[in-house]
């Protein structure tokens, strides 16, 4: 099944490699059909996953992916393990594998990130597709992690060799229930599905988090954790692999009082400085690809090569995910 490997003007270039790679169907005579992207997958995966493995993310452009249940055929074409969403962001299944991006007002930005980053077992790969195009803004803005690595030990090498020396502590407070005007979504009832607070505590514990109860809610504690890994898959080179920027510009809950300054530490109990922190931002940012989405694109990540955010958006707008081991 014929595919194009095709640039567009946001894409960078490092080690020669374009990111993300973008894969178009090849053109065909007017009369033909364009290839479903269910069977340019199936008889191209090697080709696909190479791409993958060079560039961290991989854009499919063009093909005639429409609906969820599209999109669902796309997910199990690739023949991945499907990975369980464990977290607080606001989401719903809609079929099969597939549910919605993170749920939070379409104003908020989400900063930067790896999915799962504070849990045993995270996904390797992400799926995102976009079934509405946003009218403006929305982007999935997406960078690598070793290009943050380096460029943050060399302008902050004592807080890159701290965090890799003692990890980090994170500490979030949940209430009981849904908030749907907050980035952090999801109370502990539904985080720990469940409303018995023994059983809460045994499932947190499964995930590696302490709990102490508050009056409306409760504290979770997780960590030391690391905050650098290394990336087998890609010649041992280390990533940035940690929530720094999520906690910072995305823990801010007055409700909750979540403070972000206080819900973050290094594993020596030590707080983070936080112009470093800011710094580390600008990197992101500066070294980010924002692509505006098309109806029927479909994103493949590698979840430890790649962080990801999204940009406020003017609805409608709809995203979905599906998360793979």
């Amino acid at each position: 099944m014929a595919l194009t490997m095709v640039e567009i003007p946001e894409q960078k270039l490092y080690d020669g490699n374009r990111f993300p790679a973008v894969i178009s169907p090849t053109p065909t005579p007017a009369a033909a059909a364009t290839p479903r992207l269910t069977e340019t997958i199936q008889a191209n995966k090697q080709y696909i996953q190479d791409q993958l493995l060079k560039s961290g993310a991989v854009l499919f452009r063009g093909f005639p992916v429409n609906t969820a249940s599209d999109f669902n055929d796309v997910v199990e074409a690739f023949g991945y393990e499907e990975n369980p969403y464990v977290g607080t962001a606001p989401r719903t299944k809609i079929v099969g594998r597939v549910f919605t991006a993170n749920e939070a007002p379409p104003d908020h930005k989400i900063p930067f990130h790896h999915e799962m980053v504070l849990y045993p077992e995270f996904p390797s790969k992400l799926l995102f597709f976009c079934e509405i195009e946003p009218v403006s803004g929305g982007e999935t803005p997406i960078v690598l992690s070793h290009i943050v690595y380096e460029r943050m030990k060399d302008k902050h090498p004592q807080f890159v060799q701290k965090l890799e020396e003692h990890g980090l502590i994170y500490t979030k407070v949940l209430g009981q229930d849904y908030d749907p005007s907050s980035a952090m979504g999801r109370g502990w009832k539904s985080t720990f599905g469940t409303e018995d607070k023994n059983i809460a505590e045994q499932r947190a514990a499964k995930l590696g988090y302490v709990l102490e109860w508050l009056d409306d809610g409760v504290k979770t504690i997780r960590g030391p954790i690391p905050g650098i890994k290394c990336d087998s898959s890609t010649r041992q080179r280390k990533v940035w692999f940690n929530n720094i920027m999520a906690v910072y510009l995305g823990w801010k809950d007055d409700a909750r009082n979540s403070d972000p300054e206080k819900a973050l530490a290094f594993g020596d109990g030590s707080p983070l400085a936080a112009d470093v922190i800011y710094d580390c931002q600008k990197i992101l940012e500066d070294e980010s690809v924002a692509i505006p989405w098309r109806k029927g694109d479909v994103l493949l990540l590698d979840n430890m090569a790649v962080l990801h955010s999204r940009n406020p958006c003017t609805t409608p707008r709809r995203v979905l995910a599906s998360l793979c081991k």
